[in-house]
């Protein structure tokens, strides 16, 4: 009996004061292992042959996205202004509150013209169309695109005028997504076909919202009188 008791001495553990613990020690028999705790270890064993290789960097800043630490308001660059609201105003007759065109970004002469419209709550059309719900009316995208054609039709290079160019027809036209209250309307209008014997003109556009396409149709245009 004595050799028995020594030998459980000194199996069991040191002494713990209860001052340095939170719970008094709990000794567990190996029969009272579940065996639930098993596949913890192969789960563990399968990360491990599954791991992940990462990439280590030189430096701290060549780890960073160089978007992460730029606020969004300084992400985004602004539109060029190749012709800014008054020189738009020199070119085109139209004036509030239908000159839909707010600034040009690209000009081709003779080719093509790229412009932009804001579209913002204040416009004079929202308030009735709709109420409930501020869509930018298909007919005004439409009549937009034909002024971003006029900025092409009216410049020296084709030789158009002011005081006789006309919007005279469109052709498969297509509204493939609503535009809405604070959405950026981007035009491009390119000339496709010229007859200054007869003064018609066709053209071909198309709109865009965030790079996505939500109007584009064929348009006619005729100078004279």
């Amino acid at each position: 009996m004595a050799s028995v008791a020594f030998s459980n001495s000194l199996l069991s553990p040191a002494p713990t004061s209860r001052s340095s613990l939170s719970h008094p020690p709990v000794s567990l028999n190996p029969s009272q292992i579940s065996l639930r705790s098993q596949p913890k270890f192969t789960h563990l064993m399968k990360i491990k042959k599954n791991s992940t290789h990462f990439t280590a960097f030189c430096s701290l800043d060549a780890a960073k996205d160089p978007n992460e630490d730029v606020p969004i308001e300084l992400r985004y660059a602004a539109f060029p202004s190749v012709m800014d609201i008054n020189r738009i105003r020199e070119i085109l007759p139209h004036r509030f509150p239908f000159l839909l065109v707010d600034r040009v970004i690209e000009y081709d002469p003779g080719v093509s013209a790229v412009a932009i419209k804001n579209v913002t709550i204040n416009d004079n059309f929202f308030p009735g169309h709709f109420p409930e719900r501020p869509i930018m009316p298909g007919v005004l995208m439409i009549e937009a695109m034909a002024q971003v054609g006029g900025i092409v039709m009216l410049q020296p290079d084709v030789g158009g005028s002011r005081e006789n160019f006309f919007f005279a027809g469109i052709d498969k036209v297509r509204f493939r997504k609503p535009v809405i209250a604070g959405d950026t309307l981007v035009m491009r209008m390119t000339l496709v076909k010229l007859q200054k014997r007869f003064g018609i003109a066709k053209m071909e556009g198309k709109a865009y919202v965030g790079g996505e396409v939500v109007c584009e149709g064929e348009f006619l245009m005729a100078t004279g009188s």
